[in-house]
């Protein structure tokens, strides 16, 4: 009993301990995920009935960051300022659709019949996934290159001297491929049956054609606006705000958005950071100079790259490192630049004649025993065009005098080994196994070469400057004395200026992928998207944030912000850029109706008009509506394109006084083209597949509460 007593007691107390931690487990999850306890936890995106989820978001994240890699590395200059702060919101939007279509693709009913998907796949491919298995199947040593010969290879792999186990995993990945580019397949056909809803009606072509074809004869002068005096033309609260009212839904947003003004403070190498770079420079040529071409450990920590290049005269670039290589000793070291980028060293290394491309006779064969029959054939005089019809098209492949380049503008290619081409070089006009599997084999011949090449070998020794730690520091302790003095959000604004630093009045929302550089830009701030998580989450209007820092190495740093304002219908008049845009067309529309009454009673004809406002009249011969170069307002230009002949009318546009003459109407002889209007039609709609699948289902996007937690 006294036993059984112990072990109640205990388990009493165990009961406690583990539902404490599991309390504490639970909020601890709250807190740092900033999530709602009986919300959805792992939903990036809802819109609609359709959720995101966490895991099928970082797939698609991953996918897409592996795409542009893959980009990146065949088109660098293209890529080279993508900002990888993108993709998330890039993901996200991605699913997005694909998640609206599928749905869309279902409640249509929209099947793919077997002569569909064997077109898409073998005679047509759209799913690059399918290029992704040849790849996989020719790393296995196993050459194929159309789809045809991959499906022949997977699925018939006793016939092509395989096993079933050996091809099975392909046969998973290829079933899988297929039922991706069943769905593909459903999407476009739904796509152009979404598109194909977006037509022109009579009415719609004909009226296109006259907008064309009408024609007027129209005398113009007018008077731009330009850059007008606010203390000439003052506006009252009363007159802003009645154009924000006109002008409401151009300011509509779509999720909460908050109004920030933003500090950024970029780093820059010291004084002193420059001098040590300007020493370690003067080291690392020492070292060199006296060395067999190795850099020590101490120097490789200090940030110092050498990279081993081996070029052609002809791909040397332009500049100061061929200058040097074309004329330099061996082992002579010179340093070609030192900046505040940091410093470029080359040493020399040896020139010699290299053979930098040539032809072979290629052989394929499937098979563990049949490599060794062929090569003995073909060494004993068996022309390589009739190998195939000896040994059976399934079982061998040739190629015929391929080029195989040795060497290119980025240096060695590594088509071939240096082993392997030695045995080349070496084998004459003989035949050798070039490459060997249990799968089969890969037999050559070199059948010609270039003439050798010069080729120069040098190591390019690189470092980049940036920033110490001291200078970094230096940084942060200017920022934060600054914060300590202003914490509010007015304060951060008012002041900064003073304390050397540069506001940005900018708009972040749900959506934000990061801090932009400037407004509407699509550069932004490395790193910033935790200012956006921030705001988002814990910025309330008023408050300042904490320091937050870019970790990029060479351009790092500081950011700040304060959050002024916060909207979810309408951005406010309070909003900087609103109440600029509102105040300005106040201004303009009060000019408009003063030179109106200033120019009216001198414009009894179109050459007073011109001469009240100080400017010449221009003849329009053949003015169309929509399609003329003189006349850029909308209204007016309604108006010129309504009006009968005669008489001469003064009208206020949004960036001028127009004063204009009708003198004739008329109506070109233009054939009439159905298929031209409807064309025209769908470019003037410019139909957007996002918005009318969405339709007016509500979107929430959470990406922020995932992305650059603290």
């Amino acid at each position: 009993m006294a036993t059984l007593e112990k072990i109640r007691s205990k388990s009493v107390l165990l009961l406690i301990v583990i539902g404490v931690a599991l309390l504490a487990f639970i909020i601890g999850d709250a807190i740092t995920n900033s999530r709602n306890l009986f919300g959805d936890h792992t939903t990036v995106a809802k819109i609609g009935g359709e959720k995101i989820d966490y895991t099928e978001y970082i797939r698609k994240r991953e996918e897409l960051n592996n795409r542009f890699e893959q980009a990146r590395r065949q088109n660098p200059a293209q890529f080279a300022n993508f900002d990888n702060q993108m993709i998330s919101q890039m993901a996200l939007d991605e699913l997005i659709g694909e998640k609206l279509l599928d749905e869309a693709v279902a409640n249509s009913g929209i099947q793919t019949s077997p002569e569909q998907l064997r077109f898409y796949v073998l005679d047509n491919p759209v799913n690059p996934t399918l290029q992704t298995i040849i790849q996989q199947l020719n790393a296995s040593g196993l050459s194929v290159s159309t789809p045809q010969q991959a499906y022949e290879i997977i699925f018939n792999p006793k016939r092509n001297g395989l096993t079933d186990a050996q091809m099975a995993p392909f046969q998973r990945l290829w079933i899988a491929m297929e039922q991706e580019t069943q769905q593909l397949v459903k999407r476009q056909t739904y796509q152009k049956l979404l598109y194909g809803l977006v037509k022109a009606n009579d009415l719609d072509k004909k009226a296109l054609y006259n907008d064309y074809v009408v024609t007027s004869n129209v005398d113009i002068a007018f008077h731009l606006y330009g850059q007008l005096d606010p203390a000439k033309y003052a506006v009252d609260e009363a007159a802003v705000k009645a154009e924000y009212d006109k002008d409401k839904n151009r300011f509509k947003v779509d999720e909460m958005t908050k109004d920030i003004a933003f500090v950024a403070v970029n780093i820059s190498p010291s004084a002193a950071d420059r001098e040590a770079a300007r020493k370690l420079a003067e080291k690392t040529v020492a070292e060199l100079r006296d060395s067999a071409g190795q850099i020590s450990k101490e120097l490789k920590r200090e940030g110092i790259v050498v990279t081993h290049k081996e070029l052609r005269a002809k791909d040397l670039i332009a500049g100061p490192v061929k200058d040097y290589v074309l004329s330099a000793s061996a082992d002579s070291v010179k340093l070609i630049s030192e900046n505040i980028k940091g410093f470029s060293i080359v040493k020399m290394g040896r020139r010699s004649q290299v053979v930098d491309s040539i032809q072979l006779n290629l052989v394929q064969v499937v098979g563990a025993t049949l490599p060794g029959k062929v090569l003995a054939s073909l060494n004993s005089g068996l022309a390589v065009d009739s190998v195939s019809s000896k040994f059976g098209v399934d079982s061998v492949m040739a190629q015929k005098e391929q080029w195989i380049p040795l060497f290119n503008a980025q240096g060695k290619t590594g088509a071939l080994e240096s082993g392997q081409l030695d045995s080349l070089l070496r084998a004459g006009d003989k035949y050798i196994s070039l490459m060997t599997s249990p799968q089969g084999a890969v037999l050559a011949k070199v059948t010609k070469r270039n003439a050798p090449v010069e080729v120069y070998s040098y190591d390019e020794v690189n470092y980049d400057l940036k920033p110490s730690t001291k200078t970094i520091n230096d940084e942060r302790m200017k920022l934060e004395k600054f914060l300590e003095g202003n914490t509010t959000a007015k304060a951060f604004a008012e002041n900064a200026a003073k304390a050397g630093y540069s506001v940005q009045d900018l708009s972040v929302s749900a959506s934000s992928v990061a801090v932009p550089r400037m407004a509407g830009m699509q550069s932004y701030y490395p790193d910033s998207r935790q200012v956006v998580r921030w705001v988002m989450i814990d910025g309330k209007p008023g408050e300042v944030s904490h320091i937050y820092e870019s970790k990029d190495a060479l351009t790092p740093a500081l950011y700040a912000a304060a959050v002024v304002n916060e909207y979810e219908d309408f951005v406010p008049l309070a909003n900087q850029d609103v109440n600029a845009y509102a105040t300005d067309k106040a201004r303009r529309s009060k000019a408009g109706d003063e030179l109106i009454k200033q120019y009216q009673p001198k414009a009894g004809t179109i050459e007073s008009a011109a001469a009240a406002m100080g400017v010449e009249e221009q003849n329009v011969p053949t003015f169309r509506f929509g399609r003329n170069m003189q006349v850029r307002d909308a209204s007016v230009m309604g108006q010129i394109a309504g009006s009968k002949p005669g008489k001469v009318v003064l009208v206020k546009g949004d960036n001028g006084v127009y004063a204009y003459q009708v003198k004739s109407n008329g109506k070109e002889d233009f054939p009439y083209s159905e298929a031209q209007y409807e064309q025209q039609y769908f470019q003037l709609v410019n139909p957007n597949m996002g918005e009318m699948l969405k339709g007016n289902r509500q979107y929430k996007n959470n990406i922020y509460k995932f992305e650059a937690g603290e």
